[in-house]
């Protein structure tokens, strides 16, 4: 039996993965679940996984945490510290799956404990690339990748690095990928959160239709395979079905297809090295008949160009695009700006800013604040305009 601390445990990647542990619970212990403010659902997770603590993010639901959960036996922490703690439980697997730079310090504590970490939080890596690699090296973490795409990558990869020529990465192209740039200047965030293939939570999904989402994955992959930017792309693959592919020296590409379903690159990252059945219903090539691939668009979806370009220059300057973008998004979601806006607004403060680059989280976490600060204040700038 092997433990597992889930954080973002009443999350879409939380639940997917609860889902796996629950239809085979004779392998795993949860030590931990973890949730951001989700009192009531969080307790009924931890009421049916008996962890040994429940933390809630949210520093001002404690009391009421702790009221769901009493006379269960099971522990009540609440706030950022709380995360940390839990982190530093080590369980054999933690699925890191808090959303957003909140998700920065519980998963670095895991990375520190020398286990594995099954690596949902993208801003880790986006925000605090070099510095999670190095803790991990220091560590002999093991940090295997659970987005779709990521996951695909590391289940095509084999050999030396030096033999991969070039490693793309998939991209449905989201809801507007045969919209115009005039089309896309009117949409709704209601437009923007109904993706094609995936469910998928709000920020996200507009992620995915402005394609920053892809933009941030390629930053990721920088990280994780370190095989440099030259031999990093990205193609449009409008039915989901590949999710990435690895080209090696010899004209030989391998990819990983499967159904658009989350637990599948979590189940890979939970049994790995081996594999663990999933309820997911294998694919039909027949029925599919075809597969569709085409270039990105990086005109009409800059958010592309920007994120090459902070892989470019690298230092604090992903960390930047990932704050102005959460911001950018969130005012778009509150109807405060229009949906080309968000992008814009990281570029606006590209050209105003060139950040240092973070020795530290607590380096990270300055420039985020003061990334997010000016952002807001161009939101209001847009707004306006």
């Amino acid at each position: 039996m092997r433990s597992i601390s889930i954080f973002g445990a009443t999350g879409s990647v939380g639940q997917s993965t609860l889902d796996l542990v629950r239809r085979n619970r004779d392998e795993w212990r949860v030590v931990a679940l973890t949730a951001n403010g989700n009192v009531a659902e969080l307790a009924a997770l931890a009421r049916e996984f008996r962890p040994e603590v429940a933390v809630v993010a949210d520093a001002g639901c404690e009391a009421l945490l702790a009221h769901a959960l009493a006379g269960e036996g099971i522990a009540v922490a609440a706030g950022e510290a709380a995360l940390v703690e839990a982190a530093k439980l080590g369980a054999d697997v933690t699925m890191a799956a808090i959303v957003g730079c909140a998700g920065l310090a519980p998963t670095m504590a895991a990375i520190e404990c020398g286990k594995t970490v099954a690596l949902a939080n993208k801003e880790s890596l986006v925000a605090a690339g070099e510095l999670m690699m190095a803790a991990a090296r220091a560590s002999g973490a093991t940090i295997l990748p659970v987005d779709s795409e990521h996951n695909a990558i590391f289940q095509c990869l084999s050999g030396d690095l030096d033999r991969v020529a070039k490693i793309t990465l998939t991209a449905s192209g989201g809801p507007f990928r045969t919209f115009s740039h005039n089309e896309m200047g009117s949409v709704t965030p209601e437009q923007a959160v109904a993706h094609p293939n995936w469910s998928m939570g709000a920020k996200i999904s507009v992620d995915s239709a402005t394609m920053m989402n892809k933009g941030l994955e390629l930053i990721e992959a920088y990280h994780l395979f370190p095989v440099g930017l030259a031999r990093l792309d990205i193609i449009v693959h409008p039915q989901s079905v590949v999710h990435s592919m690895v080209e090696y020296v010899d004209g030989s590409t391998i990819a990983q297809l499967g159904p658009a379903d989350m637990r599948v690159p979590i189940a890979s990252a939970l049994a790995w090295p081996d594999r663990m059945a999933t309820p997911c219903s294998p694919l039909d090539l027949a029925k599919l008949a075809r597969l569709e691939f085409e270039a990105p668009d990086f005109e009409r979806f800059p958010a592309l160009t920007l994120a090459r370009a902070a892989i470019a220059e690298g230092g604090g300057r992903p960390a930047q695009l990932n704050a102005a973008n959460e911001v950018a998004v969130a005012a778009f979601l509150d109807r405060r700006i229009g949906f080309l806006d968000i992008a814009a607004i990281s570029a606006r403060l590209f050209d105003e800013t060139a950040p240092i680059a973070p020795h530290s989280l607590h380096d990270v976490f300055n420039l985020d604040r003061e990334s997010r600060a000016r952002a807001e204040q161009l939101v209001v700038t847009f707004a306006k305009a």
